[in-house]
């Protein structure tokens, strides 16, 4: 699969209201356009549907994410704590993850999160072990989780 493959990604997030879905594609175009190399991973979750974007097939090297909620979308850095933030704009309060929740695409300050965008995923690559086969381009459903969520 591919960035154009979105069928599996489109039957997990039937459950997520229309503005949810739109903020969803919006954001995972946004990054595929920046970062046509790397991969996506899926994971329709329980409570959530993440992707991931990884320059390996491994959830590990994940640099940024959606994380897909019932009113909301979270945009985030795997790595987040690794890297300034001179906006502030990120939070969380865990060791390694920081992230900005996105409602509406107007709110998305859409420069500053490129240069994030860029530091984490040199973060990303400056952490990789070496890779005898390499995944490139690719979208890859991870997991999928017996229990769903209810439909909106």
């Amino acid at each position: 699969m591919s960035k154009e493959t979105v069928s599996d990604l489109m039957k997990f997030m039937l459950p997520f209201p229309d503005s949810v879905k739109a903020a969803t594609l919006w954001l995972r175009e946004f990054v595929w356009d920046l970062y046509p190399e790397t991969n996506e991973l899926i994971y329709d979750n329980y409570n959530a549907v993440a992707l991931g974007w990884s320059p390996t097939d491994k959830a590990g090297d994940v640099f940024c994410s959606i994380a897909v909620y019932s009113s909301y979308v979270n945009f985030g850095f795997n790595r987040g704590t690794d890297f300034p933030d001179p906006q502030k704009i990120l939070t969380g309060n865990g060791t390694l993850y920081r992230y900005l929740t996105v409602k509406d695409r107007d709110d998305f300050p859409e420069q500053y999160i490129k240069q994030l965008l860029q530091l984490a995923y040199e973060n990303s690559l400056s952490r990789l072990k070496p890779i005898k086969k390499a995944v490139k381009g690719e979208t890859i459903v991870k997991s999928i989780s017996p229990v769903k969520r209810r439909p909106v």
